[in-house]
């Protein structure tokens, strides 16, 4: 079979090695060896190993591919993961136990229950922005459910995807999940391929391609593509605290972060306190120059940094706005009196720059949200209750986080995941579990005689008892 992390001779010789991945997959997972507890459990506690021994490797490849600070590395890349399959393996026993549910009267007498069964074979597909957390996450949830997998790690993070397909065979069982090398040619071999389930990170015209291979045979998908994720800020919140967090939720990660604000709505009462603050707090976080900071990353690509260039032409630019192509740098950069119909609107911006906006009100704040695609988060800093209410009712999006940003993406318990535009489905924690689990309805029956209302001929009194039943 050719290995479809080195160049094939032609598309024929990549469909024919996809076919034959996924085959192998499917066959093994044929077995049923994957849907016992005592494999789900060795392969979480070898994951947790993986994260843990070759954390030095992973901080590497973080910083070769994203120039990721070591604490973020950490953070985000390996304590999320170890905080999710920790879970998974002290859950794991619960979550795979029957459900018993109410059994309807005309099922009497008998007892229901919901069984958690796998899918089968997994396909996951993760972004270049996190690339190791997106992959792991995802999959300790195919793991937890009794799934074999296939991962395809990012190419445009490339140190990492060879750290996946170097030591991930050395943890995992290899004959149950695989890594896939390659960029797009690579992906269409494997959408091609039928799964029993498809995860895609990334951004939407992609996810649009991968729902469209999926539809072929009938596959269910989750997508989480991101979007234009807003604060809106009232006259109530705390203006310095709120400043804080935006700044350290927006140029985490260089902006590069699908929960990132993206852009600022605030009350023109306090648009100015807001917007100086946040200044000053970008000058607190990364001194007087950014660029000599070791806490700040660069842009993963010279595309990503061309096409973020052109968006600093919007508005005022208040803070910010240097940039280096050879470094790949762009400083955190704050701009005002931008406009709904600037560029740096019209699209995710997914690096470090922050367009705020002047509203009159929260009620314009609302509106103008509403009138937009359904973004992933919505930030809300406002310390009133009622108007926190409001604008959650008035709002949809995938997740919100109150007076702080993203934060909700880290609380287990917390179903993560878009709604319209931002995606379909959810993951983390006993989502995960449920993401790649089929729920099987299970009626069981004792083996005693019918009641005679039950089989023709349907005499009147029958038809008046069980109009008396359904009622």
């Amino acid at each position: 079979m050719p290995a479809l992390h080195v160049v094939a001779a032609d598309e024929a010789d990549w469909d024919a090695a996809a076919r034959e991945v996924a085959h192998e997959l499917r066959a093994r997972f044929a077995t049923g060896s994957t849907k016992t507890r005592k494999w789900r459990i060795k392969q979480l506690r070898a994951l947790e190993r993986f994260l843990q021994e070759r954390e030095k490797e992973i901080i590497g490849a973080l910083r070769a591919d994203l120039s990721r600070p070591t604490m973020e590395a950490i953070g985000a890349e390996v304590g999320h993961p170890l905080s999710e399959v920790r879970l998974a393996r002290k859950k794991l026993r619960a979550w795979m136990k029957p459900e018993r549910v109410r059994t309807s009267a005309t099922a009497f007498p008998g007892r229901s229950y919901v069984y958690r069964e796998p899918l089968g074979v997994v396909l996951i597909i993760g972004p270049w922005n996190y690339p190791v957390q997106l992959l792991v996450v995802p999959l300790i949830g195919a793991i937890a459910a009794g799934n074999c997998a296939l991962l395809k790690p990012s190419e445009v993070a490339p140190h990492t995807s060879t750290l996946f397909a170097r030591w991930l065979p050395r943890y995992l069982d290899p004959t149950a999940i695989k890594v896939v090398e390659g960029g797009a040619q690579q992906t269409k071999a494997l959408l091609e391929q039928r799964w029993d389930h498809i995860l895609y990170t990334g951004n939407g015209a992609v996810g649009r391609i991968v729902m469209e291979a999926a539809a072929k045979h009938l596959t269910p998908v989750t997508l989480e593509l991101g979007g234009k994720s807003p604060c809106i800020v009232d006259t109530t919140a705390n203006i310095d605290r709120a400043a804080r967090r935006i700044v350290f939720g927006k140029f985490y990660n260089a902006g590069q972060t699908c929960l990132a604000p993206d852009y600022v709505l605030v009350d023109d009462r306090v648009h100015d306190q807001l917007v100086n603050a946040m200044t000053a707090a970008i000058r607190e976080f990364y001194g007087d120059d950014p660029k000599q900071s070791k806490d700040f990353g660069r842009i993963v690509n010279q595309r990503h940094h061309a096409r973020l260039v052109k968006l600093l032409s919007s508005g005022e630019t208040v803070v910010g706005g240097e940039i280096d192509a050879a470094e790949r740098y762009i400083a955190p950069t704050i701009l005002r009196n931008v406009q709904p119909n600037d560029s740096v609107m019209q699209q995710e911006i997914f690096g470090p720059i922050l367009p705020v906006i002047s509203v009159p009100d929260v009620d314009a704040a609302i509106s103008f949200v509403a009138r937009r695609p359904k973004p992933l988060a919505l930030y809300i800093f406002s310390n009133d209750k009622k108007q926190q209410e409001r604008i959650l009712e008035r709002t949809s999006s995938g997740g919100t986080t109150i007076n702080h940003v993203w934060l909700h993406f880290g609380v287990a318990d917390l179903p993560f995941g878009g709604v319209g535009a931002s995606g379909m489905g959810a993951y983390h924690g006993r989502a995960s579990f449920e993401t790649f689990s089929h729920r099987r309805g299970v009626l069981k029956k004792p083996d005693v005689g019918d009641p005679p209302i039950l089989y023709p001929p349907y005499a009147d009194w029958k038809v008046r008892w069980i109009k008396r039943l359904v009622s």
